[in-house]
């Protein structure tokens, strides 16, 4: 499945909104604000939720995955092979999560992952989407010009570097291996976690370096 793929229409996916944002977000706090005033929904359960997905869920869940990938080869195979199960032995089980591709980046290829109709993402591994997977100007042009949005993202590949856009669907959500970084070699598999980004696990940004891992004193 590669950029050019055609979608099927899902009855779950929302066309459009991704150049909708603002007034989407509104609606949605609109409507929190009347559960919340009517009893329907605790405030305090909305708050969990959310910082669930943003601190506890984020993309900590797929470094762990990324991580114990980089550091057991047999656990890489089982990725391969079948990605769902290796993810959900690691207790990583949910909505959006149920169908999952690992794609592994290498010197010859480079993956990088869209959904070109709305915003399908694997919650269970990354959290939250970040705003610009869902805005319409990057699924546009992930498809249309990949290396240009890898630019965009400061990331300048190897000119004989293939790139390959994965397009997510209600089915299926991918996972990026980003490449293992030099410099890595003996590193337990917590360190390594530490060098995996939510943006190499979707392709528009590579692991960090363990230099850059310094320098930002994380």
């Amino acid at each position: 499945m590669s950029g050019n793929h055609t979608h099927h229409d899902h009855d779950h996916h929302d066309h459009g909104h991704g150049s909708e944002l603002s007034e989407t977000e509104a609606r949605v706090r609109a409507l929190e604000s009347v559960l919340v005033e009517k009893g329907h929904v605790d405030p305090k359960a909305l708050d969990v939720l959310i910082e669930t997905y943003e601190t506890r869920v984020g993309p900590h869940n797929g470094a762990h995955v990324v991580a114990k990938a980089w550091h057991e080869p047999g656990f890489l195979d089982w990725l391969r092979s079948d990605a769902t199960a290796a993810i959900h032995s690691l207790g990583y089980i949910g909505r959006q999560g149920e169908h999952m591709v690992a794609v592994e980046n290498t010197p010859q290829q480079h993956n990088m992952v869209v959904c070109t109709l709305c915003s399908c993402y694997p919650w269970p591994v990354l959290g939250l989407p970040p705003v610009w997977y869902k805005s319409a100007p990057y699924r546009a042009k992930a498809v249309r010009d990949p290396r240009g949005v890898l630019a965009d993202f400061g990331v300048e590949l190897p000119s004989g570097t293939a790139i390959r856009v994965w397009d997510s669907t209600a089915e299926i959500r991918y996972l990026v291996i980003p490449m293992r970084p030099e410099g890595t070699d003996g590193w337990s598999e917590a360190e390594l976690a530490r060098l995996v980004t939510r943006d190499s696990m979707i392709g528009t940004g590579l692991a960090l370096s363990p230099k850059l891992l310094a320098e930002a004193g994380t």
